[in-house]
C-alpha cells in the first residue's frame, strides 16, 4: 500500500476555516466522521489531543501531522487540509501551520499501513515539495504529487566521517521517519556518511550493528521514547528529542562530528546490546537472545506455577480420599479453578520462550515463527508422529532450539528479500515473513522434535526418578552454581535449567532441581547476615548494616544482595558462598524436597512437600557459608 492509497479525495479540505488549534482539529475530525472513516467523534478526538499533549505535531515549516491509532477508525485514511491564512497550532517553531495531514489508523493497524505513513513523512522532506502542495488546487493535483518520490542519496565519503543515528517517537508513525530523512539530507550536504536506525511502530529498521557503532565518530539519538543505549557506551553521543532531528539536523550532525558531545557511560549492563550475531561474539549473542526469551517467559511460569501449586495445597488441606489421590489438585472445585487458571498461564511458557528468543534475534517478524516453534515443542508434533497419542513433547529444550531456528529463518528471509523495492516493505512484514517464516520453521521443527522429544522423555524420567545419591549430586551442583557469579550467566544457567524442569515434573508434585536451586540462591545473602552477626570486628559499620538488611534479600530469593561483599573480597566470599549453597542444594536433593513455584523464597515454603525441613536446610547452608566467610575474613 502506498501513501496515495490512503489520501482520499473525499476528505481533502482546501479551505480550512479554523484559525486555532482545537477548532482545526474539530473541523478535520468532523470531516472524517461525515465521510464514514471514523465512527465516534469524541473518542477519536480524545486520542488526537492526547498525542498533542506529549509533543506538538506541528513540526514547523508550516506542516502539522496530527495522528492517532484508535478503535473508532473504521479504515485507515490520511486527511489532507490547507489553510490559506495559517492556523496558530503551537508548532515547534512557533509559526502558523498551512498544511495538515491528519492520520487515522485503526487500532492494531498492520505494518502495511505504517509503511505507507512512513512514506508520507519522507515525501514531506523533499526540497520544494511543500511549495508544490501549497499551489495544489484540487485533489487530483495532490495525488499526482504523491505519485513520485525522489530518494535521498547519502554521499559516500572516503574518510573517517561516519556517524550513526537512532530516531524514534512515541507512536512511531511520523516523526521517526521525518527525522531519519532530515538527518540523511543534512549528512549528505555536510559530506558525511551516516546510517540511521528507525524505531517505528513497525519495529526496528536498518538496525545498527556493533561494527557500525565501533567505526562511528559520533552517535545521534533523536528520540522521545526508550531505545537501546548501552551499545553506545564510550562513544560521543548527542541525545535530543526527535523534533530536533527534524528541525535542526545540521546542528546535531556538527555536534556529533565535533567531538565535544558527552561520552555516553551506560549503566553497566553490557555494551553488546544489538541483535547482530556476527560481531558481538556468538556466546554473548546467544546469552542475550536466550535471556530475552527467559525474561518474557518467567512471569507465565511464576504466575502459573504458583497457582498450580496452590491447587495441590488446597486439596491437601481440605483432604482427598485415598482412592482419589490421582485427582489431587482438581478434586475440590476451588482447587480445580486454581489449577485450570494456572495451567492456562503455564501453557504459554514454551511459546513465549521461543517467540521472544526469535523476537530478540529478528525483531517483531520473528514473533509469529517463534510462537509456532514453541507451540510445536509443547505439543510434540513431529514428522511421522501426527497421532497425538504418539507425540512426545520436546519441552523447554525443544522450544529453546525452536526459538533460535525461528529467528535464524527470519534473518535469512530478510537477506533473500533485501533487494525488493522499498515500497514492498509493508508486504514483507505482514505477509512474506509471517507466511514463509512460519512454514519453514514449522517444517524444521517437525524434524527437530523427534530427537528433542526423545531427549526430553529421558530427562523427564531422570528428574522424576531422582533420589538418593543422584539427587544429592545434582543438588550440590546446581546449588553451588547459584553462588558462583551471584546473578551472572552461571547463576542464570542453573536457574533456567530448573525452571525448564517444572513442566516435566508438575504432575509429580514439583521439581527437586527447582527446590535445590532456590535453596542455593537464598544462601549467599543470608550468609552475609550470619557473618556480620558472628564476626562483627571483621566488618565495618556499613558492611554490618548491609549484612543485616540482606536477611530480607535472602529470604526473598534475591541472590544479588550478596554482590557487594563478593566484590569487596571475592577470594574469600565466593568460595564460602559456594560451599554453603552447595550444602543447601545437596541436602534438599537428598531429602527429595520438591517445589513447583519458580520464585518467591520463604513466601512459597508452604508449596513444598516438606516446608520445615526445607527451611532448615537453607539455614544450615547459610550458617556454613556465614561461618566460613567470617573465619576467612581478615580483621578490619
Amino acid at each position: 500500500m502506498e501513501i496515495k492509497d490512503l489520501l482520499k479525495k473525499e476528505v481533502m479540505i482546501f479551505d480550512l476555516a479554523a484559525t486555532t488549534k482545537e477548532v482545526a482539529i474539530d473541523e478535520m475530525v468532523q470531516k472524517l466522521v461525515d465521510k464514514g472513516f471514523v465512527s465516534d467523534f469524541n473518542l477519536f478526538k480524545t486520542d488526537i489531543l492526547a498525542r498533542e499533549a506529549l509533543t506538538s505535531t506541528g513540526l514547523g515549516d508550516g506542516i502539522a501531522m496530527p495522528h492517532a491509532k484508535n478503535r473508532a477508525v473504521k479504515s485507515p485514511v490520511v486527511l489532507f487540509a490547507k489553510s490559506a491564512t495559517g492556523v496558530q497550532y503551537e508548532a515547534l517553531d512557533g509559526n502558523p501551520v498551512n498544511l495538515f495531514f491528519m492520520i487515522a489508523a485503526p487500532e492494531g493497524a498492520n505494518d502495511t499501513h505504517l509503511a505507507a505513513l512512513a512514506e508520507l513523512a519522507k515525501f514531506l522532506m523533499q526540497d520544494g515539495f511543500k511549495e508544490k502542495l501549497l499551489l495544489a488546487s484540487n485533489p487530483s493535483e495532490v495525488l499526482e504529487l504523491f505519485s513520485h518520490r525522489e530518494e535521498i542519496a547519502v554521499t559516500p565519503v572516503k574518510s573517517d566521517k561516519f556517524l550513526v543515528a537512532v530516531t524514534a517517537c512515541t507512536t512511531g508513525i511520523a516523526h521517526t521517519y521525518m527525522a531519519e530523512e532530515a538527518l540523511k539530507k543534512a549528512a549528505a550536504v555536510a559530506g558525511v556518511s551516516i546510517k540511521v536506525e528507525t524505531n517505528g511502530a513497525k519495529g526496528v529498521d536498518n538496525r545498527l550493528t556493533a561494527s557500525d557503532i565501533s567505526r562511528a565518530v559520533g552517535v545521534i539519538v533523536a528520540a522521545d521514547k526508550k531505545v537501546e543505549m548501552n551499545r553506545f557506551t564510550g562513544k560521543h553521543l548527542v541525545n535530543k528529542p526527535v523534533a530536533e532531528g527534524i528541525r535542526h539536523p545540521e546542528d546535531l550532525i556538527q555536534t556529533a562530528l565535533s567531538g565535544t558531545a558527552p561520552i555516553y557511560q551506560g549503566d553497566g549492563s553490557g555494551v553488546d546490546n544489538t541483535s547482530d550475531m556476527s560481531t558481538g561474539g556468538l556466546g554473548k549473542a546467544f546469552y542475550k537472545h536466550l535471556m530475552g526469551g527467559v525474561s518474557a517467559m518467567l512471569p507465565f511460569v511464576v504466575g502459573g506455577g504458583i497457582l498450580i501449586a496452590l491447587a495441590f495445597l488446597i486439596d491437601q488441606s481440605m483432604g482427598v480420599p485415598q482412592s482419589q489421590l490421582s485427582s489431587l489438585g482438581v478434586y475440590h472445585p476451588l482447587a480445580a479453578y486454581f489449577k485450570g487458571i494456572g495451567g492456562i498461564a503455564f501453557g504459554f511458557m514454551l511459546p513465549v520462550l521461543a517467540g521472544f528468543i526469535a523476537n530478540s534475534i529478528a525483531d517483531r517478524p520473528g514473533l509469529v515463527a517463534g510462537f509456532v516453534a514453541g507451540s510445536m515443542a509443547s505439543t510434540g508434533i513431529a514428522f511421522g508422529q501426527l497421532d497425538p497419542t504418539k507425540q512426545i513433547p520436546s519441552g523447554f529444550l525443544g522450544a529453546l532450539v525452536g526459538g533460535f531456528v525461528a529467528g535464524g529463518v527470519i534473518l535469512l528471509l530478510r537477506k533473500i528479500f533485501a533487494k525488493l523495492p522499498k515500497s514492498l516493505d509493508g508486504i514483507k512484514a505482514i505477509l512474506i515473513y509471517p507466511l514463509l517464516g512460519t512454514f519453514i520453521t514449522g517444517l524444521i521443527m517437525l524434524f527437530i522434535n523427534i530427537p528433542m522429544g526423545d531427549f526430553n522423555k529421558i530427562l523427564s524420567n531422570f528428574l522424576n526418578g531422582l533420589n538418593g545419591s543422584s539427587a544429592l549430586l545434582l543438588g550440590l551442583l546446581v546449588g553451588g552454581m547459584m553462588a558462583i557469579d551471584l546473578g551472572g550467566p552461571i547463576n542464570k544457567a542453573a536457574y533456567i535449567f530448573a525452571t525448564g524442569t517444572l513442566a516435566a515434573t508438575v504432575s509429580h508434585g514439583g521439581s527437586v532441581v527447582m527446590a535445590s536451586v532456590m535453596a542455593g540462591g537464598m544462601v549467599p545473602p543470608l550468609a552475609t547476615t550470619v557473618a556480620v552477626l558472628l564476626f562483627k570486628n571483621k566488618f565495618n559499620k556499613e558492611e554490618r548494616n548491609s549484612g543485616l538488611t540482606n536477611i530480607v534479600m535472602g529470604f526473598s530469593f534475591i541472590t544479588e544482595g550478596s554482590i557487594p561483599f563478593a566484590a569487596a573480597d571475592p577470594a574469600r566470599a565466593i568460595p564460602s558462598f559456594m560451599v554453603g549453597a552447595a550444602v543447601a542444594g545437596g541436602l534438599t536433593g537428598m531429602a527429595n524436597i520438591k517445589l513447583m513455584a519458580p520464585h518467591g523464597g520463604i513466601f512459597v515454603l508452604a508449596l513444598t512437600n516438606n516446608p520445615l525441613l526445607y527451611l532448615l536446610f537453607i539455614l544450615v547452608g547459610a550458617l556454613v557459608s556465614g561461618v566460613l566467610f567470617g573465619w576467612l575474613k581478615k580483621v578490619k
